[in-house]
């Protein structure tokens, strides 16, 4: 490694450990968000389930009864998708512990603030991101 690659990689971590004000509320407000989400989703779950659970109701050959047990499995892809961000946001978390939030995991370059604002999870820069979309 030479001293200016040197220079470069402590210039993209110091720039990674300090995370705008901006970034870090854009990531509480997604955690709130997703956790207010997930707990409405699981709450709406729970009451489907229970009143299937207290109807004699046969979904099978019930005229409704596709339509609710269609429901059930919305919602309860819902509440996966929302627990699967909630994984996504504890991660990004992590990384501005460890002072990697905001450096691209493929090329170590910056992701930029607009782009963590708008996708606090994001773990790829814009180039990087439409690299791997333009190779699929």
């Amino acid at each position: 490694m030479t001293t200016s690659d040197g220079a470069a990689s402590a210039a993209s971590a110091a720039s990674a450990a300090t995370v705008s004000p901006e970034v870090l509320a854009a990531l509480a407000a997604r955690e709130a968000e997703t956790r207010e989400r997930a707990g409405g989703l699981a709450d709406q779950l729970r009451g489907a389930v229970e009143a299937a659970a207290g109807s004699n109701a046969d979904d099978e050959h019930d005229p409704e009864g596709a339509t609710l047990a269609f429901e059930r499995q919305q919602v309860a892809a819902l509440l996966r998708q929302a627990e699967d961000e909630a994984v996504e946001l504890a991660a990004a978390r992590a990384r501005v512990a460890a002072g990697t939030f905001g450096l691209c995991e493929v090329c170590g370059g910056s992701i930029g603030d607009e782009r963590l604002v708008a996708r606090p999870t994001a773990r790829m820069c814009v180039a990087c991101a439409d690299g791997r979309r333009a190779t699929r």
